[in-house]
């Protein structure tokens, strides 16, 4: 049994002087997949086998979490803590909302990520049933120095007081069993936690990026935040922390796009460039507000992707130059793609049926150039666009 597994006595094995002589030793020389079985070996004859495994464990997850994490390498983890946990960078961006809080209230804080950031000008009330994830919490708060502002209560979220709490932050569970639940189910329910507000008033909820739009009552703002093109997830906020109905972010530069009245987005065949909005907009639905913003028209009228004929250059979408452009045939693709010298695609579907593992299967390109093909629908007919990336 793992720390991962749940066991918290081992992981105190880690945090003693033997355990962490042993981390050191692993951070000063790696070990890899190959190497593991070798190093793991020669290491039980100095340490205790159980510490020996939960330290090349831990290893391994500190070195994932470089992805995450600015002080990866000082952290503790479990696997699923560490996917569940949003990065340094998203947690530091949505703790600004809380700059006018006293004590905030971080529930189902798991290993801390939130925590981190939230507890880092004010004190929390971090909360948690998994005893391993609090304790973790606290020793990760410390590798940023904040730790003396965290409170860690090991209990049922829905038990717990929050008597002297002004904001709350929670982070429902969204496995269960080890399986991801469907869109918009959690544990708490999100149910629960929108009710949240009527206790502390200001609360931000963390959710899965898939949670539909209408789960959350309209006086509250719905966030969704991307890192670069990946949308990451969503957050529900209370009408005390709202400040529009709807938020598109793009992280690391902290840019949001939110609805604003205007004239309807024409809808035109495509020009010579198009931009392929991020999912964070999509999702927020505000295509036609940055639609407006960039001055582009909607290729149809049900579809995401702009044109323009001039560069469609924003944090919110990838720009990109139309090389090809006419009605979709597949037969014609591959030889198509080969006169343009294309040797890499990159396919982006939307609005049009097909098999896109199956068409890369088939095209068996061997050309010097990367590009985009673009399966849609323009006018409500299927339409293919192959792209470059604009200059």
């Amino acid at each position: 049994m793992t720390p991962a597994a749940g066991s918290l006595e081992r992981f105190e094995a880690l945090l003693s002087p033997r355990g962490h002589d042993l981390l050191e030793r692993l951070d000063a020389d790696p070990v890899t997949p190959a190497t593991a079985l070798r190093a793991g070996s020669a290491l039980r004859a100095e340490y205790p086998a159980d510490l020996v495994a939960d330290a090349l464990a831990q290893h391994e997850l500190r070195a994932q979490a470089r992805a995450k994490f600015g002080r990866a390498g000082q952290m503790f983890f479990t696997r699923s803590g560490l996917e569940q946990a949003s990065s340094e960078a998203t947690a530091r961006y949505r703790a600004r909302r809380y700059a006018g809080a006293g004590q905030v209230a971080d529930l189902c804080c798991g290993i801390g990520g939130d925590l981190i950031a939230l507890a880092g000008h004010r004190p929390v009330l971090a909360v948690d049933i998994d005893p391993l994830h609090l304790r973790m919490a606290q020793v990760n708060a410390g590798v940023y120095g904040a730790a003396g502002n965290v409170r860690a209560v090991g209990a049922d979220v829905r038990d717990v007081s929050l008597s002297g709490v002004d904001a709350v932050f929670i982070d429902p569970a969204r496995r269960s069993g080890g399986r991801r639940m469907r869109a918009g189910d959690s544990e708490p329910p999100l149910s629960w936690c929108l009710a949240l507000a009527g206790r502390a008033g200001a609360v931000g909820i963390k959710a899965a990026p898939g949670l539909p739009r209408e789960m959350v009552p309209a006086c509250w703002e719905l966030e969704f935040i991307a890192v670069r093109r990946d949308l990451k997830e969503a957050v529900a906020w209370s009408p005390a922390l709202a400040t529009a109905a709807r938020r598109a972010t793009i992280l690391p530069g902290g840019h949001t796009l939110v609805p604003a009245p205007g004239p309807a987005v024409p809808v035109r065949a495509p020009g010579e460039f198009l931009c392929d909005p991020s999912p964070a907009v999509t999702r927020a639905g505000l295509v036609e507000e940055l639609a407006r913003e960039l001055g582009a028209w909607k290729i149809d009228e049900r579809i995401a992707f702009l044109s323009g004929d001039t560069p469609l250059r924003t944090p919110f979408g990838r720009g990109l130059r139309v090389i090809d452009s006419g009605p979709w045939n597949q037969k014609r693709l591959p030889a198509r793609l080969r006169d343009l010298d294309i040797g890499v695609v990159d396919i982006r579907r939307r609005g049009l049926a097909g098999d896109v593992d199956q068409l890369l299967r088939r095209l068996k390109l061997t050309g010097g150039r990367r590009a985009t093909v673009v399966m849609t629908r323009a006018g409500d007919r299927p339409w293919g666009l192959i792209c470059v990336d604009a200059e």
